[in-house]
């Protein structure tokens, strides 16, 4: 099988982490459980000049390497690298953050996985040349039997497989998102994925 994973709040608690960081930076508190929005500028109630330094810091190295791991991703991941399958991990995290996204990966038990950075969000233009960065139509020529994602905003990059399913890792910003159709369906933790798959 081929299984596509998203990283951020899939393999990682990003999320909890930039709460965190937007009460350091600007004494914003808004705990993870009321993030309801996947866009983080609206979710934790931004202006311009806020959001772009959101960004900047939590796309730091040291911020990403501090990332705790999603519980149980590491050996759910593994258990399917030894059956046999394929795993690639494809995040919307830019371009230059590969190098300790890839280290963090390393240090967490994901060595064995392949991991491709897409501008899903539109953020950025795409670096030529790379091993790692994935053009549109290229990520389009790539079939999944499975994908593990948290964003809804993500969804549109699935609609060219119509068989795929899609396991909807359970967050506060997705839980009020219309599921697609029958192939997408909310999972609570790592245990209900590996149960589907």
């Amino acid at each position: 099988m081929n299984i596509y994973v998203d990283y951020d709040d899939c393999l990682c608690e990003t999320g909890r982490s930039f709460s965190a960081l937007v009460y350091e930076l600007f004494k914003i508190n808004v705990p993870y459980e009321k993030m309801r929005y996947f866009n983080l500028q609206k979710a934790f109630d931004l202006d311009d000049e806020q959001y772009a330094l959101l960004l900047e810091r939590g796309h730091e190295p040291d911020v990403i390497l501090s990332y705790e791991e999603t519980p149980g991703a590491s050996a759910v991941i593994n258990e399917w690298l030894k059956k046999g399958h394929n795993v690639s991990v494809i995040t919307g995290r830019p371009f230059n953050t590969y190098e300790p996204s890839r280290i963090w990966l390393d240090r967490h038990g994901f060595e064995n996985v392949k991991l491709y950075c897409l501008d899903k969000y539109g953020r950025e233009q795409m670096l030529k040349d790379s091993e790692f960065s994935l053009e549109i139509e290229d990520y389009l020529k790539m079939k999944f039997d499975f994908a593990i994602e948290d964003s809804p905003s993500a969804f549109r990059f699935f609609d060219h497989l119509p068989d795929l399913k899609v396991l909807v890792f359970d967050r506060p910003w997705n839980r009020t998102a219309e599921l697609v159709n029958d192939n997408y369906r909310r999972c609570a933790d790592w245990e209900i994925i590996r149960a589907i798959v």
